[in-house]
C-alpha cells in the first residue's frame, strides 16, 4: 500500500506539535510539584490544615471578602468568590471545614496581581467556608456559614 506523502508530511507535523506542546507542559508540572503543601492538602480537619500551613494562629479579618450564597441549593455546585482588600496579598487558602478533605483550593499572587479567587465548592452537608490570607508578614482569616438543602428544604 502506496502512502500519501502529503498524509505522511500531516502525521509528522501532528506528532512534531504534540511533542511541543508535552515539552511546554513540564515545566508547570515540576512548578505545581514544588509548590503542592500536599500535608495540607492530604489533611482531614480544618486544625491540620491550619497546622500545616502554619497559620493556627491567624487573625480574623473582615478585610477577606467572601461572597457565597448563605443557602445553596445543590451543593454539588456552590461558586464562591473571594476578594483580598489586604496589602501585600500573596495567598488565599480555602476550606470547607466538613468535606472530608477541608482544603478546597490555594492561590498564589505575585508581582501585584489582584488577590480575587472564584472557586466552585462540593459541599454534602453545611458547612463553614473558611478562607485563610497570607499578607505581608501576617496570617489573617474570615469564615462564612453556608447551608446546603436536600430537596429544597434546609437541613
Amino acid at each position: 500500500m502506496h502512502t500519501n506523502p502529503r498524509h505522511a508530511s500531516r502525521r509528522q507535523a501532528l506528532a512534531a506539535l504534540g511533542a511541543m506542546a508535552l515539552g511546554m507542559c513540564a515545566p508547570l508540572r515540576v512548578w505545581a510539584q514544588v509548590t503542592w503543601n500536599r500535608a495540607a492538602f492530604e489533611a482531614r480537619s480544618a486544625l491540620e490544615v491550619l497546622r500545616a500551613l502554619g497559620a493556627q494562629s491567624a487573625s480574623e479579618s473582615r478585610d477577606i471578602l467572601i461572597d457565597a450564597p448563605q443557602i445553596a441549593e445543590n451543593g454539588a455546585l456552590v461558586p464562591i468568590d473571594i476578594t483580598s482588600q489586604l496589602a501585600g496579598t500573596r495567598t488565599i487558602t480555602v476550606m470547607a471545614e466538613k468535606n472530608p478533605f477541608p482544603l478546597a483550593a490555594r492561590f498564589e499572587f505575585r508581582d501585584g496581581a489582584l488577590p480575587y479567587a472564584r472557586v466552585n465548592l462540593k459541599l454534602s452537608e453545611s458547612t463553614l467556608v473558611r478562607v485563610v490570607v497570607e499578607a505581608g508578614t501576617r496570617v489573617y482569616q474570615h469564615s462564612r456559614e453556608i447551608k446546603v438543602t436536600a430537596g429544597g428544604c434546609g437541613n
